[in-house]
């Protein structure tokens, strides 16, 4: 006999966050330890005071490129602003998306009902009316 048939399944599935507010927590969490470690990376590299990092760490993260008063000098910062400014932003996005997804679905629904009805309300109004005629 195999192992498949003696062991049990251990893969649980995982919860999805249903509140706002629950979703919120997670993405303000996953923002912010992004942001944390790109600001300590580049104090490191860099040797800039946390705030400095701090507030070149956001610039990056929200897609504004780095301040006109801030930017790295040695090569790995650089490099590292670089692959910073990929991961940073695609974490904002996706992290706003989880936040704001649902919300967004419902809106789309709810926009794409009225929009139906709205259709089969001016169907109804031009089958009502009749076709116009040719000679006119």
């Amino acid at each position: 006999m195999g192992m498949k048939g003696t062991k049990r399944a251990t893969r649980r599935r995982m919860r999805v966050p249903r509140s706002f507010w629950e979703r919120a927590l997670y993405s303000f969490a996953v923002i912010a330890a992004m942001v944390a470690i790109g600001s300590v990376v580049m104090h490191v590299i860099q040797g800039w005071s946390y705030l400095d990092s701090f507030y070149f760490t956001s610039f990056i993260a929200t897609g504004q490129g780095p301040p006109a008063n801030l930017y790295p000098t040695s090569a790995v910062g650089k490099i590292f602003a670089s692959i910073l400014a990929f991961v940073s932003v695609g974490t904002v996005v996706t992290a706003l998306l989880f936040l704001f997804g649902p919300f967004m679905g419902t809106v789309l629904r709810l926009s794409e009902e009225k929009m139906e009805e709205l259709e089969k309300e001016a169907e109804r109004e031009f089958r009502e009316q009749g076709a116009p005629r040719s000679d006119e």
